[in-house]
């Protein structure tokens, strides 16, 4: 082996005394004529290390080398802790962590308000290499090179990491201070290790509503420079999880984010990663395009923290140059990209936040309906069943299954960034306007379900201050009761016109089930209005979190025979399944796990 050979003749040359940096470089020049493939890697920082690792006089000098390099790192070296001495010495960096709620926010450093700061949301799969990216990014930040033989990690390890992955559904790295080392800005990398894992869907609308919460809040992140997709090099299709998750997120964006979706291609060697290109184009990704017209990608390798052995340096200076290129284009592509203002986000995610509570508001109005049309129909049959009897005696009681509305507690009280998690319900309605989700606004006013001063949710869409925000909602139940027809009169006559309150108490029940029929027609007005307007602006309107709404909207859409609407929504529905078949067996599967665990 000539490096061997070199070690050999290095330690006869020597005799037991210290080399000279000189002859160190001369056999070395020696050595790498022999062997092309190592003078082309090699550079003079390259070889003070491996006159450190070959020869044993030479390791005082080296070691003072590396302190002199490093020693641009001593304050934050200071605040670190050690995890493995060696080449790279790894540190762990000890940034201030804040965890509110499910949300944990770390950060290196103070902003500077003055200076440029570009945020990153990555969007992968458990073990493609997220943390590991992460850490890559901001040693980049950091101005960390080669010759450094230094690497800092921000991401716990691995045990470390999955925990705190199951305790945090958002985690925000940020790392501030070192503006001009390499970039010109700051840095904030968004990961939502929550999304996608095995606690159910519900869990994945929890992150999804985080992140809604981080994007709107005062303090929050208001741009994104960059959606990364992390694939590992050797991926050849699109996961029907990683597409659940892809899909789940492009729902919360406007249609100006596809120029911002780049792929970040990990445990790459730096070739042509023509398995990920086809697996993009086959799962139909909309990103950004480069000149050819293909996916934008930057490639990485994930070993930048392993020891430079003789076995492994080789390697590893390879990763590196692989990692640097990349990590450089990537910055570039930050710097030449103009990011995508959230205030679009917002209005997509506040029309998703109106869209949903109009929907559950109008499932509980039309199941209200329901058990109403119920109730009358068990009067009716009472009145006719009973006529005789009736006209012989007036205190005569018909009995019925009587619908109310009745007060239930919910859990609530003060959220992460300041909000204040409860129901908005409007006191003249008597309905729940905006729950669950609610968990911002601290009054109905700044609720999302309300425009222009009025609620978009209930049913007379009354004024802001009609409403109330506490810890209770309203709830539907019915109670066996018996009325006389007097009673059932003075009850079902009510709500009606004068003129109509003269007819017999039969035909004013059928007045009472025509309005109600109108009713549910145009409430599945106002909901079919709401999937049309959410379909223009987001990326993803037909994305999987809207599937279940349309399922709901087609069935009571086909009781009213409007074949056209119908058909719009049956479109839509046709579109989810073949864009998402990926994400919708995904889905199912989900399911299918947690039924078994019932089980």
């Amino acid at each position: 082996m000539v490096w061997g050979a070199q070690a050999e003749v290095s330690q006869k040359s020597c005799d037991h005394s210290c080399c000279s940096i000189k002859q160190a470089i001369l056999l070395i020049s020696i050595s790498e004529r022999l062997n092309p493939a190592a003078q082309r890697l090699k550079s003079s920082d390259q070889e003070h290390h491996h006159l450190h690792s070959e020869d044993p006089c030479a390791s005082d000098h080296s070691m003072a080398t590396i302190s002199n390099i490093s020693s641009k790192y001593k304050d934050i070296i200071s605040k670190s802790r050690l995890l493995q001495p060696g080449s790279p010495s790894v540190y762990q960096l000890r940034p201030e962590k804040k965890t509110i709620g499910t949300l944990t926010k770390l950060t290196v450093g103070e902003r500077n308000v003055n200076q440029v700061n570009k945020t990153i949301l990555l969007v992968g799969e458990t073990g493609t290499g997220k943390s590991s990216l992460i850490n890559t990014l901001v040693n980049h930040t950091m101005g960390v090179k080669w010759e450094d033989e230094v690497w800092f990690q921000i991401v716990e390890d691995e045990k470390r990491s999955q925990t705190e992955s199951q305790t945090s559904d958002v985690i925000v790295y940020q790392v501030f201070d070192f503006e001009g080392k390499t970039l010109p800005y700051s840095l904030t990398i968004i990961d939502t290790p929550g999304f996608g894992d095995t606690r159910g869907i519900e869990r994945d609308v929890l992150v999804t509503q985080r992140l809604f919460d981080l994007f709107r809040s005062a303090d929050g992140v208001h741009e994104i420079n960059a959606v990364g997709l992390v694939m590992k090099a050797s991926e050849n299709r699109v996961s029907d999880r990683l597409m659940y998750i892809f899909n789940s997120m492009m729902s919360l964006f406007g249609k100006g984010i596809e120029k911002n979706i780049v792929t970040l291609i990990t445990h790459s060697p730096g070739t042509n990663p023509e398995n990920v290109l086809k697996a993009l184009e086959a799962a139909n990704i909309k990103c950004a395009r480069n000149e050819k017209n293909q996916p934008v990608r930057f490639l990485f390798d994930n070993c930048l923290n392993k020891q430079r052995t003789e076995e492994e340096e080789l390697g590893l200076a390879h990763a590196w140059r692989v990692t640097d290129r990349g990590m450089k284009q990537f910055m570039t592509f930050l710097e030449k990209t103009h990011p995508q203002k959230l205030d679009t986000t917002v209005e997509v995610l506040n029309d998703r936040v109106r869209l949903a509570a109009c929907i559950k508001n109008l499932q509980e109005r039309i199941n209200f309906i329901e058990l109403k049309q119920t109730e009358i129909i068990q009067v009716e049959e009472g009145l006719k069943k009973h006529e005789e009897e009736m006209k012989k005696n007036k205190n005569f009681s018909v009995e019925f299954d009587e619908v109310y509305k009745d007060k239930e507690s919910i859990e609530g009280g003060m959220q992460w960034f300041g909000g204040y998690k409860g129901a908005v319900t409007c006191k003249v309605c008597k309905e729940n306007c905006h729950y669950p989700g609610c968990t911002i606004a601290w009054s109905p006013t700044s609720c999302e379900v309300m425009k222009g001063g009025r609620c978009t949710s209930c049913t007379r869409k009354c004024p802001a201050e009609d409403h109330v925000k506490e810890e209770w909602i309203y709830v539907t139940k019915t109670r066996r009761v018996k009325n006389t027809e007097r009673e059932m009169k003075q009850k079902f006559e009510k709500n009606l016109a004068e003129s109509v309150k003269k007819s017999s108490l039969l035909e004013n029940l059928q007045t009472e089930m025509n309005l109600l029929k109108r009713d549910k027609t145009r409430f599945l007005e106002e909901a079919y209005q709401h999937i049309v307007n959410l379909e223009k602006i987001a990326v993803k309107a037909d994305s999987v979190s809207t599937y279940v709404h349309l399922d709901f909207l087609i069935e009571k859409m086909k009781e009213t025979g409007d074949r056209r609407k119908v058909q719009v929504l049956e479109e839509m529905k046709r579109r989810q399944e073949e864009g998402n078949k990926g994400a919708l067996k995904y889905i199912w599967g989900k399911m299918k796990s947690t039924v078994k665990g019932w089980m």
